[in-house]
């Protein structure tokens, strides 16, 4: 008993200490997806008020996750160059400049640019934030320290995205403040005493083939997941739009599916660590699948359409978490690391795909097209880990390190 309460107190000791030590950097994510939140709202809703074609829309969100994926594959090297700071300033001066020359000129071509830059910094910023931590936290307070991470990423997005409501998309300003808000999220990070992020050591590498071999349902599900959160993220506020709400609804029906991360995505993540974490993914999916089919029969300025999209959000974004872990789980100890960077890229294909798939969809089917895309995506991610479950009945690590 003695030895449970000393190693609790060291737990709480280290969090403590971990959580001063980086509190800088806490808030400077705060700030930065703040605006992150903010432009991704603004860009949506000023395309469709300026009438771009649906392939452009598509196309320009497109752009932001092909970014993304270029953003996360240079940081790392230039982490290694000149450190976690410099890198986190740099990035953040060229996304605050871009989001000033988005509001400058709305061209569709020129935001796919500017979109993709603004992905690559954005990615940069996460990989900065994400190897920060994972390199200070122990095994014992990671999970804790991650899961304030993404709580914080979350509601700062969600924040972002709420404060367009007071913003007209016509106008400059909303685009001038979010740059500010970058700025500004890199003085605490440059200016704090405590921040003492650690030197970056060359990782071991996987290929995307060893991968599949390893762990082939965490992989695919990785790439689904980015298909289904490119289009629902990157087209909400088009549709939105386009169902004739008001800059307030609108701005409440992007920002709202953060109420359901608080609310249940810790519940599931934990329910996936002691029940089979296909069969928690697929309850999850269909869950969602089901939520998107309410929008077809209520309108989402209503209590229950927007209760839908409460329940989406609270059980889509745990679904990359899920195919992670279980990835995690039929994976050499010492490959996990190297892994991660594969999951990413292939949610980042993914999350390139998807707007394509939803903006055709919306082209032809109308702003049902939206809705329909969520549904389907979801229900194939379910289909998926229900095969995958049933072909494999074994217990955990069955056959060592494969599926």
């Amino acid at each position: 008993m003695k030895g449970r309460v000393d190693d609790t107190t060291t737990t709480l000791r280290g969090m403590r200490s971990l959580v001063w030590a980086t509190w800088s950097l806490f808030a400077g994510l705060f700030l930065l997806l703040m605006g992150g939140g903010m432009i991704a709202t603004l860009i949506g809703v000023r395309a469709e008020l300026d009438d771009f074609a649906d392939i452009q829309i598509g196309a320009i969100v497109t752009a932001y996750y092909a970014g993304f994926l270029v953003g996360s594959r240079i940081t790392l090297s230039q982490l290694g160059n000149v450190g976690h700071i410099r890198v986190y300033a740099a990035f953040a001066s060229v996304l605050a400049a871009t989001i000033v020359a988005a509001g400058l000129k709305a061209d569709p071509y020129v935001w796919m640019a500017l979109r993709f830059a603004m992905g690559a910094c954005f990615a940069g910023q996460y990989v900065v934030a994400e190897s920060w931590l994972n390199e200070l936290a122990s095994n014992e307070i990671r999970g804790r320290i991650l899961s304030w991470y993404n709580l914080t990423t979350v509601v700062a997005y969600g924040v972002g995205q709420f404060w367009f409501t007071r913003l007209d998309p016509l106008e400059i300003t909303g685009f001038a403040i979010a740059s500010i808000l970058i700025s500004l999220a890199v003085a605490p990070v440059a200016l704090s005493e405590d921040a003492a992020p650690p030197m970056i050591v060359e990782p071991e590498r996987m290929t995307l083939r060893e991968l599949l071999h390893h762990a082939p349902t965490g992989m695919l599900t990785c790439l689904m997941v980015g298909v289904t959160h490119g289009a629902f993220l990157g087209l909400g506020a088009v549709y939105a739009t386009r169902l004739g709400l008001t800059l307030s609804e609108i701005g409440l029906f992007v920002s709202i599916p953060t109420i359901g991360v608080i609310l249940m995505s810790v519940p599931i993540s934990a329910a996936s660590d002691d029940i089979d974490r296909r069969a928690v993914g697929a309850l999850a999916a269909l869950t969602a699948a089901a939520a998107a089919t309410g929008l077809l029969f209520f309108q989402p300025d209503t209590w229950q359409g927007l209760l839908c999209v409460v329940v989406i959000g609270g059980t889509t974004y745990p679904l990359y978490s899920i195919a992670g872990a279980y990835a995690n789980d039929w994976l050499p100890p010492d490959r996990i690391t190297a892994a991660a960077g594969q999951l990413i890229l292939m949610y980042g294909v993914g999350a390139m795909i998807g707007p394509l798939i939803g903006s055709a969809a919306m082209s032809r089917l109308g702003t049902d097209g939206f809705v329909w895309t969520a549904v389907v995506c979801h229900i194939a991610i379910a289909a998926f880990l229900l095969v995958r479950l049933f072909q494999y009945r074994q217990p955990f690590r069955a056959k060592p390190w494969s599926e």
